[in-house]
């Protein structure tokens, strides 16, 4: 018995070592997935305070010093209300209105039963008594704090999303073009634009399934905030399901081993979950990680789906992140069918 076990065991051995491809891709992704998190998260200690900006907190000449707090993170904001809400909700800390003559400090925005927004508040005023300009207005934002597994949960339904796509149909299509079942396919008069599109809807019809169990479950068990139109929410995960799954059918159009579809698709799907805000939000991140962000079709999901959950958003509030993801979506998959081989 252990005669054939370990026949077996070396015979696959040998199949992973002589597969260049992907042995290259299973030592490269582990340094790739360190260089990334050093690329986030590197530049020394964490902040302790998130203090949002009306105006550019690197040019505002903030005659309090408040601006130049060392351990705070001064994010620019445009959208006054959406950031006051973020203020209510402890997802900033305090808000600034340095649009003032000069860039000062003119008011400010704080909830009283925020812990940080209590400390920053008076980091602001201690800040502004040094100085001779008149005290800044004091308003309330007043809200219940948000959870972060009430912030997060949107993002992992998304990320759900994401690797049932990807893997559903770049692994399995690779391994059909390996076994032979693509060669035997070739023989009937299916066309692959005709091939992809079967294999979109039957795994589009599982994620929707899937999908829908662990929102139930998640329901279930969290109590968690549903705001917006489930037609909407229904509608993104849509959306992303389709254009994940377009990406994975380009990625398996002409590969012939699951070692390398397998490296390519955590090439693309990791990234994607340490950019697009799955776990934690990119305000205050690099310039260079938030415009990456910006490129990645998860990012637009998740987004989609938390200003749904969270923030209320209707069909007409997502409806660029919708047409984004539908039109990319069609291209991938116009791109994979153009690229297609059946061995």
């Amino acid at each position: 018995m252990w005669q054939r076990i370990t026949a077996v065991l070396t015979a696959r051995n040998r199949e992973f070592y002589r597969d260049s491809a992907g042995l290259i891709w299973n030592i490269m992704m582990p340094v790739m997935m360190i260089v990334a998190f050093a690329f986030i998260f590197g530049g020394g200690p964490d902040d302790l305070f998130k203090v949002g900006v009306l105006g550019d907190p690197d040019t505002a000449a903030d005659d309090t010093g408040f601006l130049a707090t060392p351990y705070v993170t001064f994010v620019p904001v445009s959208d006054q209300g959406a950031a006051v809400t973020k203020v209510a909700r402890h997802q900033l800390d305090l808000l600034v209105d340095s649009r003032g003559p000069g860039g000062a400090v003119t008011g400010y925005w704080v909830n009283p039963a925020s812990p940080n927004g209590q400390i920053t508040e008076r980091l602001l005023l201690g800040a502004h008594a040094r100085g001779d300009e008149p005290a800044p207005e004091r308003r309330l934002a007043a809200g219940e704090a948000l959870s972060y597994a009430d912030w997060v949960l949107p993002g992992v339904l998304a990320m759900n999303v994401m690797f049932s796509s990807l893997w559903g149909v770049g692994w399995v299509v690779v391994r059909y073009r390996k076994n032979g079942v693509l060669r035997r396919l070739k023989a009937t008069p299916l066309r692959p634009l005709e091939f992809l599109s079967a294999q979109v809807i039957s795994r589009l019809l599982v994620v929707i399934a899937t999908g829908t169990l662990v929102y139930l479950g998640a329901l279930a068990i969290l109590d968690f905030p549903m705001r917006g139109s489930y037609t909407a929410l229904v509608l993104v995960y849509i959306a992303g399901g389709l254009c994940m799954i377009s990406l994975g059918l380009l990625v398996a159009s002409r590969l012939r081993t699951e070692e390398l579809a397998d490296g390519l698709l955590n090439l693309m799907a990791w990234p994607m979950v340490l950019l697009s805000g799955v776990w934690f939000s990119m305000e205050g991140t690099s310039a260079a990680a938030q415009w990456l962000s910006q490129l990645m079709p998860l990012t637009h999901v998740v987004d989609a789906a938390r200003g749904i959950m969270i923030d209320g958003a209707g069909v007409l509030d997502v409806l660029p992140q919708l047409v984004l993801l539908t039109a990319l979506a069609a291209l991938l998959l116009f791109t994979a069918a153009r690229l297609f081989r059946w061995e």
